[in-house]
């Protein structure tokens, strides 16, 4: 798969303090790509130099296998956390001028404008001041003028601040159609539950160094632990369970059944397959629940920080 956005050895300092430090990204194009890590890591820095808002001392950044040129800037939409719309401006008279600056003329801006303020239904706030607009629907706003160019590149930093659940989703399934139409998307956020709907790729970065970068699926089977949650029912329970920690590792689970089971979960070693597992339970009691756990986006987060 080919790389829309390269970034090799890139490294920021403010004073004595590094921001950056040689870190690497290759986002592929058409692929959802998160970039995480706790506050201050430097994800924002990183975000801040490909947008050429700032630039850094050293490495390099390649978009569409050409180095990063002022130009380019017509090729990426930025939503930045901290939203930049001008309260007292109308929406329209806004979203016209911002759509001008990234290259679009009056006349197309208007009919791409049109598209989205029908799709989104909020044709209505046209002649609204941003500042009779709640956070979200503010949100809405900065949302379609992020994406109305239509640029090879899109980065969303926390796009779902502001939102209620219902919208949250609608702007989720809008930034999958955008993927799935050949955009390429960053995505920063702190909510795990999003790069897991969301994400193909991801990037944790942590006191301003890459920790862990790939795809998420093969990232979770590094994670994975050949755990299994395990549901059933026996009338000799207590000699059942004596007979599993005998043999595996056992702990105690909480999860939620119809039936009354004895909740487990069972570690296996890389001798023991899933269903020798299965068949040796089912030979013991009544199966209910049989589920490989596995590390969600904020496990993996959690335990690549600490451990760095």
């Amino acid at each position: 798969m080919k790389d829309l956005l390269v970034a090799n050895s890139v490294t920021k300092r403010y004073g004595n303090f590094t921001a950056l430090n040689k870190v690497s990204i290759a986002v592929p194009q058409g692929s959802i790509f998160g970039l995480l890590g706790p506050n201050g890591a430097g994800k924002t820095t990183l975000i801040r130099i490909i947008n050429q808002i700032t630039m850094p001392d050293e490495g390099s950044v390649t978009l569409d296998n050409e180095p990063l040129r002022p130009e380019h800037i017509k090729d990426i939409g930025y939503l930045p956390e901290e939203r930049g719309l001008y309260k007292s401006m109308k929406v329209g008279e806004q979203a016209l001028y911002l759509a001008q600056l990234k290259g679009l003329s009056k006349t197309e801006a208007k009919k791409r404008l049109k598209y989205w303020f029908e799709k989104l239904e909020i044709g209505d706030w046209w002649n609204k001041k941003i500042q009779e607009l709640s956070k979200g629907q503010a949100q809405k706003i900065q949302f379609v003028v992020t994406v109305l160019h239509q640029p090879k590149l899109l980065i969303f930093d926390e796009p779902f601040s502001g939102f209620d659940p219902i919208n949250a989703n609608l702007i989720k399934d809008e930034i999958l159609q955008l993927r799935d139409q050949g955009a390429t998307v960053i995505f920063s956020t702190h909510r795990m539950e999003s790069v897991e709907e969301l994400c193909d790729h991801i990037a944790l970065i942590h006191k301003s160094n890459k920790v862990l970068d790939g795809k998420l699926n093969d990232i979770k089977r590094q994670f994975k632990t050949n755990t299994f949650e395990v549901g059933m029912q026996a009338d000799n329970a207590e000699r059942i369970m004596a007979q599993l920690k005998e043999n595996f590792e056992v702990l105690p689970a909480t999860f939620k059944n119809l039936h009354d089971d004895i909740k487990i979960n069972i570690k296996i070693d890389a001798k023991t397959s899933p269903n020798d597992l299965l068949s040796y339970l089912m030979s013991k009691a009544e199966i209910h629940h049989f589920v490989e756990v596995l590390p969600t986006a904020n496990d993996i987060f959690i335990e690549t920080v600490k451990n760095n």
